[in-house]
């Protein structure tokens, strides 16, 4: 989800864009040569599948896809989520230049939480239905977490935003099961082909 430009207090951009610039610098100081061209393939999958927006009054829903990118970058992400999000404020306005470190950090923490937690049992699963409640959780859960920090942002901003802010939560739940389930789905074939990108061990493609 993206909020938009004007909404939120002068504090909470600030810390927002303190606290992304932190993730960021963790995310490439964990960065090898080796990481950059998966790096960038999941920032134009973000880029691509957050074109398409549902207006929710001053913010958005959309397709995210952050947890794939936790579960995949840990925390490379928050340098491919502001990456994408930048190019999407620039080419098209979504969201906007000096809402990007807010925007940023309430998509990529959750991403890199929980793709970082639920990474854990991918390191030897116990089948695909393993590798389908992973995906499905980081993929819910990460979506769960950015609309809640995104609800908490508004809600900071000043009491008129709060009912935005219920409204926002509200209309991600479908979104979350939605997200959830495509998440899993890219686990799988990922499980099949490359599992090593999950920090499977090779031959998942034989796993039941």
């Amino acid at each position: 989800m993206h909020l938009a430009e004007g909404i939120l207090s002068a504090p909470v951009l600030a810390c927002g864009a303190a606290a992304t610039a932190a993730g960021t610098a963790a995310g490439l100081k964990a960065m090898q040569p080796d990481d950059i061209p998966r790096t960038a393939v999941l920032t134009s999958a973000f880029f691509t599948a957050s074109l398409i927006h549902v207006p929710l009054g001053p913010a958005s829903a959309h397709l995210v896809l952050n947890g794939l990118c936790g579960l995949l970058l840990g925390w490379m992400a928050f340098p491919a989520i502001l990456t994408a999000l930048l190019l999407q404020a620039l080419l098209f306005g979504y969201g906007g230049v000096t809402v990007l470190g807010v925007n940023a950090f309430n998509l990529a923490l959750p991403a890199a939480l929980f793709g970082t937690l639920l990474r854990l049992p991918l390191r030897n699963p116990r089948g695909l239905r393993t590798v389908f409640a992973a995906g499905f959780a980081a993929g819910a859960l990460a979506l769960a977490g950015s609309t809640l920090l995104a609800a908490l942002s508004l809600g900071l901003s000043g009491r008129e935003f709060r009912a935005a802010a219920a409204l926002l939560v509200a209309g991600h739940v479908p979104l979350m099961i939605v997200e959830g389930f495509v998440t899993a789905s890219a686990c799988l074939y990922l499980y099949r082909v490359r599992p090593e990108m999950l920090g499977a061990p090779p031959g998942g493609e034989h796993e039941t």
